[in-house]
């Protein structure tokens, strides 16, 4: 028996990912992954907490997270922790400098949320420009006459403007290059002009892509650099006939001055899938204007996405327990760091020199 077959890996899931009955939520959370390999144990944990606390991650090795923070205090005993899998992309729950200093992976799953999410975009851009919400309300209410003051305009020669040009975003212009629009505006500084040139857009500052973009979508994470990136000001440049979008953090956006400037319609709407203070459980003050469509986080949840997601953080997990580098690592200089290989030999029984 070799050392691969010999230790056991034990994969944790958080408790969100069940009901009450302990009867998963989704149809499908990628643990297929696991079938052919019996050194994974896959697990739960017993109870849902807003913070993973250090006594639920005694005995694993990996973690995949869906909504609970993760903490230097949750961290504060991961010795036999070797990863954290965000079931997502966004990572500002986890503390990944607190996760570097107690050689603990932080991983996400790159790729998994790119198609739906941009799906989910363009369906609200067609949405708002359509006035698919107040046409409905036509209809239920008996008022079929008013049709004519909710005139709507097509995506065609229509102006994009992606703020963050990551995955996500790249899939959205894609899959907008059958509608007829004008080149799209990425404000984002860390693309090479290489890939620029290759998607067909253009590289703007900040500014310009406010003051012309019809369409203003968020798909940057949310972190020092960029909470509070549209605020009061910002919105100020905003064209009066455009919309924001966001699907990326609630903080990025300044909630107060985007609800007054779709109050004061100083802008045309928004379609907004995330808070600055989240969950929401009580109506929203969104929720009083008829020139915003809202979602609780979850616009781009699809049988698929839930899928994709979970494949991606389980197979990463897989490698990690073969002694492969995975995909989505946030902190990947720990693989060059002797303490974290020195733990990794350990978890996984696989000798410092075949690991990844």
């Amino acid at each position: 028996m070799n050392d691969i077959q010999r230790a056991t890996f034990r994969v944790t899931l958080t408790a969100d990912f069940y009901d009450e009955a302990g009867n998963s939520k989704f149809d499908d959370l990628g643990l297929g992954v696991f079938e052919d390999c019996d050194r994974i144990e896959a697990t739960r944990f017993g109870e849902h907490r807003p913070e993973i606390t250090p006594d639920q991650l005694a005995g694993c090795a990996g973690v995949v997270v869906l909504t609970p923070q993760v903490t230097a205090e949750s961290l504060s005993d991961s010795d036999q922790l070797l990863a954290i899998g965000r079931f997502g992309v966004g990572y500002d729950s986890v503390d990944v400098d607190a996760c570097t200093e107690r050689d603990v992976l932080a991983m996400i799953t790159a790729g998994a949320v790119d198609r739906p999410v941009a799906e989910a975009t363009i369906g609200w851009m067609i949405a708002l420009t359509h006035h698919m919400l107040a046409k409905d309300r036509l209809v239920r209410s008996g008022q079929w006459d008013d049709r004519t003051q909710f005139m709507g305009c097509e995506l065609r020669d229509r102006t994009l403007g992606v703020i963050g040009l990551g995955g996500i975003g790249r899939k959205l212009v894609s899959l907008l290059q059958g509608f007829g629009m004008q080149q799209p505006l990425v404000f984002d500084p860390f693309v090479p002009a290489a890939l620029l040139e290759e998607l067909g857009v253009r590289s703007v500052t900040l500014d310009e892509l406010l003051t012309t973009a019809d369409f203003v979508s968020v798909h940057c994470p949310l972190n020092k650099q960029t909470r509070g990136l549209i605020g009061a000001e910002e919105i100020a440049k905003m064209k009066s006939d455009s919309y924001l979008l966001n699907t990326a953090r609630g903080g990025i956006v300044d909630e107060q001055a985007l609800f007054d400037a779709l109050q004061e319609k100083r802008i045309a709407g928004a379609a907004l899938d995330c808070f600055e203070d989240e969950p929401v459980t009580q109506p929203h003050r969104f929720g009083e204007l008829d020139n915003v469509i809202l979602a609780p986080h979850s616009i781009a949840w699809t049988a698929e996405l839930f899928r994709d997601i979970g494949r991606t953080a389980c197979q990463s997990m897989l490698d990690l327990s073969q002694g492969k580098r995975p995909a989505g690592v946030l902190n990947p200089e720990l693989f060059e760091r002797t303490s974290f290989r020195a733990k990794w030999s350990r978890i996984t029984g696989i000798s410092e020199e075949s690991l990844g």
